[in-house]
């Protein structure tokens, strides 16, 4: 019966554990964004206006 309590609790600590690191790794990544395509035209504009 211990072994079975004992063995659950392991999985939960695993489980619980995989979980922070995913988390952490997610909140970790460095996002980036591309300027939008109008953006671009209205930058490509006023150099041509000058």
């Amino acid at each position: 019966m211990w072994v079975v309590i004992i063995v659950c609790i392991v999985i939960v600590i695993a489980v619980l554990a995989l979980s922070i690191m995913t988390l952490n790794k997610g909140y970790g990544y460095k996002h980036t964004i591309d300027p939008l395509p109008e953006e671009k035209e209205s930058d490509n504009k006023e150099e041509k206006d000058t």
